[in-house]
């Protein structure tokens, strides 16, 4: 079996992304399963290799907790611009936010 390349890295930003990108684990996790698109959809839509798709899919399924506290960080930093006063992009799009 061949040994993968991908390099996931948490260091730099603010959560688990592909090395070198700032394509986050958590939206290719969002795109493949959460929208059900397959991973060459994914991989030609943010320019990446296949082999990145799967890396990232591997390490969301390999690191639960990580990714949970990485949800949980995100809502919370999502509750508190709704609170500043920030609003949705669905919001914008809809002309409800201004």
């Amino acid at each position: 079996m061949a040994q993968s390349s991908v390099r996931i890295v948490t260091g730099v930003h603010d959560e688990p992304h592909i090395e070198g990108r700032r394509v986050t684990v958590r939206r290719i996790q969002e795109l493949v399963e959460g929208a059900g698109k397959s991973a060459e959809e994914v991989a030609d839509q943010l320019d990446l290799d296949v082999a990145d798709v799967y890396g990232a899919l591997r390490y969301d399924h390999s690191h639960p907790d990580e990714m949970t506290a990485v949800e949980r960080q995100r809502a919370d930093r999502e509750a508190a611009a709704r609170d500043a006063g920030a609003v949705s992009l669905s919001e914008l799009r809809d002309g409800d936010g201004a």
